[in-house]
């Protein structure tokens, strides 16, 4: 009996993460685009960069609390800035600049692309052989990636370019994710995080004043309510508990929250955003879960 507060921790974390992330995504797509009624747009990158500089000193204060070392030996600094070049820069620049042009939950759809993507880099990259459970992944994954596709061009408004960004994201996260299971670092995985988390704020701020700097105005409410949920429920909390499930549940119990994160991000998208679901929506949402489940039914376990 002594065991089973510990036993459930995972589990009550893996639920908390599932419930941030997928609600984060109406949640970003509020902040850059506004509320439906009144369309505002907001900066993207600025957007990023303050939610970032805010969750820095969050998660600081957290590692603090858990007692984790911040200190980074000269030697590590090397693998953690590449490390955040292909775990968190090009996942963040793209997907905030891919959003305004995508509803939350066809975002949502194409991020979470990302297991399928490390599924093909075990192949290209490590040599692994792939088997039916693969074939039929990228399979689902691709059909799926068309239809939203064709969705997206048929429609006048529709962006291409921001399903390119979107999947491109997905596939240097799933790059990253193998970096980072391989990386030797004499450090707490946290205290990589907080450095990652630290660097990739540094060089958002500074693509957002290069970018965006004659944009810059100070954020509307509802923009203010997006970047804390982000600093505070993202950055401070998120990032540090993927890594923790990763290193303390099953392969397969913590790939439940990638499965199911795209899935809220759709509904809570159509539900708060009034977002229109069509019938390519619902396929293409359904053939990336599948798609994802049995990249994840692998022997190698994805993130």
């Amino acid at each position: 009996m002594s065991g089973a507060p510990d036993a459930r921790r995972p589990l009550l974390v893996l639920a908390l993460l599932t419930l941030v992330w997928g609600l984060n995504w109406p949640v970003m797509k509020l902040g850059v685009s506004g509320p439906p009624a009144a369309p505002a747009s907001y900066p993207p990158l600025t957007f990023r960069a303050l939610s970032m500089a805010i969750g820095v000193p969050v998660l600081a204060a957290g590692l603090l609390v858990l007692r984790v070392p911040l200190a980074l030996p000269r030697r590590d600094w090397g693998s953690t800035i590449r490390l955040t070049a292909s775990n968190m820069v090009v996942w963040h620049v793209l997907i905030i600049l891919a959003l305004p042009a995508l509803s939350s939950g066809r975002a949502a759809i194409l991020g979470y692309t990302m297991p399928v993507f490390a599924a093909l880099w075990a192949v290209v990259l490590y040599g692994e052989r792939p088997g039916l459970l693969q074939a039929l992944s990228v399979g689902a994954a691709t059909l799926g990636v068309a239809l939203l596709l064709t969705h997206e061009v048929g429609r006048l408004a529709g962006s291409p370019g921001a399903v390119a960004m979107a999947l491109g994201a997905a596939a240097v996260w799933a790059f990253g994710t193998h970096e980072l299971r391989r990386a030797k670092l004499a450090v707490p995985l946290l205290t990589v995080v907080f450095w990652m988390t630290t660097l990739a704020a540094v060089l958002m701020a500074a693509l957002a004043w290069i970018f965006e700097g004659a944009r810059w105005r100070f954020p509307a409410p509802h923009v203010q309510a997006a970047i804390a949920y982000n600093a505070l429920a993202v950055f401070g909390f998120a990032h540090a508990a993927w890594f923790f499930l990763a290193r303390t549940m099953p392969p397969l119990a913590s790939s439940v929250s990638v499965m199911m994160i795209p899935v809220l991000g759709t509904f809570s998208g159509a539900w708060w955003l009034g977002e229109a679901l069509h019938w390519q929506d619902y396929a293409a949402m359904v053939l990336m879960v599948a798609a994802i489940g049995t990249a994840l039914l692998r022997r190698t376990p994805q993130a």
